[in-house]
């Protein structure tokens, strides 16, 4: 996906947020036109020893995504409690997504960060995993936002400039499509599976209530995205390209 949006074979596309901001911070002429998905991260355990997080001190915890949103949202968190997360956690990144949701499942691992819909992946798998910290309520408490968003639609500065009543009325679609797929999780599902996205329908439907699909416009959305990329330049600044992006980042349409 990004090779094709940086040769300007895509002329839009759906990236997570700070590899859009790198590119664009690299000279890649793209803008955010909106937020399509918000943090949809859980912490997930086999055993009832976590209450905190200052309790997962010393323990292995894996997180599917090196240097993706739920590494750093991890980490942010953990520095929050006056922890250290290369010193008082071991963190490992050995596992992709659905390998660590059936490992947490089957027992094999007892600690670990997923997205949806590898939450519920591992949930319906295994329905005794607890999930004791609320991640996005931890998030809220530490930096005052109320969410953080992890996928957005981005479009290349010059469909933007040549074409944009055809993107606004794209963007109205989608819109109304995110809505239709929130209120009709069964439909919904059972199209993931006919159109061969790759999972199941009755799992689709299970995932998609819990996966935070939202649309949130660009300029609305900028302060919900300033905070995340700021984590990203505290703990990695070359994640985000070194610099929170300017004004020509964020689209209106």
């Amino acid at each position: 996906m990004t090779a094709k949006i940086v040769s300007g074979e895509y002329g839009a596309g759906v990236l997570p947020i700070n590899v859009a901001a790198k590119l664009y911070e690299s000279g890649v002429a793209l803008k955010l036109a909106a937020i399509v998905g918000n943090g949809m991260v859980s912490f997930l355990c086999t055993k009832a020893d976590i209450h905190t997080l200052t309790d997962l001190k010393g323990k292995r915890v894996f997180v599917a995504g090196q240097g993706a949103t739920p590494d750093f949202v991890l980490r942010r968190l953990l520095r929050g409690v006056g922890m250290d997360p290369d010193v008082d956690v071991r963190l490992d990144y050995s596992l992709p997504y659905p390998e660590a949701a059936m490992a947490l499942a089957g027992g094999t691992i007892g600690y670990a960060v997923l997205p949806e819909p590898f939450t519920t992946m591992a949930r319906l798998a295994s329905p005794s995993l607890l999930s004791p910290l609320d991640i996005g309520a931890l998030w809220k408490s530490q930096t005052g936002q109320a969410d953080y968003p992890m996928t957005a639609f981005v479009v290349s500065s010059k469909l933007a400039r040549e074409s944009p009543l055809a993107v606004k009325a794209f963007l109205d679609a989608y819109a109304a499509s995110i809505a239709w797929v929130r209120a009709h999780p069964e439909e919904a599902g059972a199209l993931v599976e006919k159109d061969d996205l790759g999972l199941k329908a009755a799992f689709a439907a299970k995932a998609i209530p819990r996966s935070a699909y939202v649309f949130v416009p660009s300029p609305d959305a900028r302060p919900s995205v300033e905070a995340l990329l700021r984590v990203f330049l505290d703990l990695a600044p070359a994640s985000v390209g070194g610099a929170l992006p300017d004004d020509g980042f964020y689209a209106a349409f």
